[in-house]
């Protein structure tokens, strides 16, 4: 029995799988899935998600006034604070503008290191002198790598208090209670270290000294 023969010129012509419109075509079509996907899709599920879980650091983790409720940050992001009455912040090499980045900090053997921390020393001691016997804490009298942290080690916002208490009515005992039920301890113990985020503190502050 003899092999059926297929006629050749029936058979369809296949497309060039290496013509130039081919790639152009699939080119486009892959950039617009992924501008679709990536661009809006996976933000928008993103933001959803995060706005189900914790809204309240989806939309920045915004703080506010309370004596009118105006905005007054970000939890997430130290300000420049110097009245004497109000718990500082650690310095900032950027001045705590997050738009500018941190620049790279001076290090151990660099002039600029002991200028900055003889500067937030003197800053400290210009309300008294109850700094000049005291240990302060490095991270009090040295900026974070951000520039813009906002939290403090307990240690570096009780060694502020008599300067606090020296400009408000309230007492030392006081102002220690209420910078300690501020303190946020590690999630996991002995993961981290506790902090006090300065900026909430203030803003808590605030009420009790009448402004």
């Amino acid at each position: 029995m003899s092999a059926a023969r297929v006629d050749e010129g029936s058979r369809p012509t296949p497309p060039n799988a290496h013509s130039i419109g081919g790639h152009v075509r699939a080119t486009i079509v892959f950039m617009v899935l992924i501008i679709l996907v990536a661009g809006f899709a996976y933000p928008l599920v993103v933001t959803g998600i995060a706005q189900l879980i914790d809204p309240e650091a989806a939309n920045g983790s915004l703080l506010y006034y309370p004596n009118n409720g105006t905005l007054a940050g970000s939890a997430l992001v130290a300000q420049n604070t110097d009245a004497p009455y109000l718990f500082w912040e650690r310095p900032s090499l950027s001045d705590y503008n997050f738009t500018e980045g941190a620049p790279t900090p001076p290090g151990p053997t660099q002039p600029g290191l002991v200028a900055l921390l003889n500067e937030t020393i003197a800053y400290m001691q210009e309300y008294g002198n109850f700094t000049v016997n005291a240990t302060l804490p490095f991270w009090w009298v040295a900026p974070s790598g951000s520039s813009i942290d906002p939290d403090l080690v307990p240690e570096a916002v009780l060694v502020q208090i008599p300067r606090v208490a020296d400009a408000t009515n309230l007492s030392i005992p006081t102002l220690t209670a209420f910078v300690n039920a501020h303190i946020v301890n590690p999630v996991v113990p002995g993961v981290g270290v506790p902090y006090v985020d300065v900026l909430k503190l203030d803003l808590a502050l605030l009420p009790m000294i009448g402004r």
